[in-house]
């Protein structure tokens, strides 16, 4: 793989994350400043990772049916930049809610192909996927440390601008030259259908683990902000926090390709998701200590870093090429958009009745549902 590929990718990544640093911590705070309730914050959140569920296995279905994951990329990023531009005009409950489903449902169709073009590109040096997709948690960590320092500055009534700028460079940076996947004659005449390979059981349990993983994530998407924001910390701090999280997150991705060649993805998985459940348990209990909170961000290096990369090579391993498009679509509707959306959901729910720090160790027991998910997963992918 060239140099100038590399960059590439890296610069697709970095801008595609860079919007998803604005959105995660400060979507939240900027409908709070808009003067929605919390349990319409939820609501609306949860749409986000609705079309999640859907978006991602129609891009998916369109890309294996007609080979062209780089032109299903292209369109989905200049549909979200025009369904966006609606978020300028919304203010209500009901035309807000229109214009997440529009634009959401283009950006989240966007990632699974790129994640297939990377593999694809990358050949026979896979292992080099972390040392890319670690461009995404930087341009996350920048954006969301210049945005909480700007947002303290200002205000966020900024927040749609940045938006539609970031959600133009990442049509501007799709339009550079990538190279189309393209399948063998060989790979598409004796290639398994996409059915069979789905329902192995240990295929299944990756997929539920997944969807829980995701459901626990649902209270730190949706509410971690204003749950600090109640606790008297300012933006600043909020956004370092988000940024040390991901910081976790790029060094875990450096060092990932090391760990994969010296343990299996299960392994992986449950050593992981033992660190999610601490770190749920200790965000409920610790979050008004800034020194507990901020060594417990660190974290997300497991919860999400190690997590995401096994699972990206796990469908890539357990999957043939013509299948990719929908395999990786599946583990991103499944995981971040129905686990995504009931996350959100229920979180709103338990905050409205209950408490933040309730909705966190409901989070640490979903979570721990997971690991017991990984262990069967391991036994049967042995039988």
């Amino acid at each position: 793989m060239s140099t100038y590929l590399f960059v590439k990718l890296s610069a697709l990544y970095f801008v595609y994350f860079a919007l998803l640093g604005v959105m995660a911590p400060y979507l939240s705070l900027y409908l709070e400043h808009e003067g929605f309730s919390l349990l319409e914050i939820g609501q609306l959140v949860s749409l986000l990772m609705v079309t999640k569920i859907v978006a991602p296995l129609l891009w998916g279905s369109l890309a294996d049916r007609y080979n062209k994951n780089l032109f299903l990329v292209r369109a989905g990023a200049l549909m979200t930049l025009m369904c966006y531009l609606g978020f300028f005009w919304a203010h209500t409950f009901w035309s807000l809610a229109v214009v997440i489903v529009l634009y959401s449902f283009f950006w989240n169709a966007v990632l699974p192909q790129i994640e297939v073009l990377t593999l694809y590109n990358l050949a026979e040096q896979k292992n080099r996927y972390s040392r890319i997709r670690l461009w995404g948690s930087i341009g996350f960590i920048f954006s969301v440390a210049f945005c909480g320092w700007l947002f303290d500055k200002l205000d966020l009534t900024v927040f749609p601008w940045i938006l539609l700028f970031l959600i133009t460079a990442i049509l501007v940076v799709s339009l550079l030259g990538f190279s189309e996947v393209q399948l063998t004659k060989t790979q598409t005449k004796f290639g398994k259908k996409f059915k069979l390979q789905l329902l192995r059981p240990w295929i299944l349990l990756f997929f539920g683990v997944n969807f829980l993983l995701q459901i626990s994530h649902g209270a730190y998407y949706t509410y971690f902000s204003i749950y600090l924001s109640s606790l008297d910390y300012t933006k600043i701090q909020i956004g370092m926090l988000w940024a040390l999280g991901v910081l976790g997150e790029v060094v875990m991705f450096v060092v990932m390709h090391r760990w994969l060649k010296r343990s299996s993805i299960e392994n992986i998985m449950l050593l992981s998701l033992l660190f999610t459940i601490i770190r749920w348990v200790i965000t409920a209990i610790y979050a008004e200590t800034l020194f507990v909170i901020a060594l417990v961000q660190c974290l997300h290096a497991f919860s999400f870093g190690a997590m995401h990369v096994a699972s990206i090579q796990f469908v890539h391993q357990n999957f043939e090429q013509q299948n990719q498009g929908r395999a990786q679509a599946l583990y991103s509707s499944v995981g971040f958009g129905a686990g995504g959306a009931i996350g959100a959901y229920l979180s709103g729910y338990i905050v409205s009745t209950h408490s933040y720090s309730n909705a966190f160790l409901a989070s640490a027991l979903i979570c721990l549902i997971g690991f017991g998910l990984v262990l069967l997963m391991k036994y049967r992918s042995k039988n």
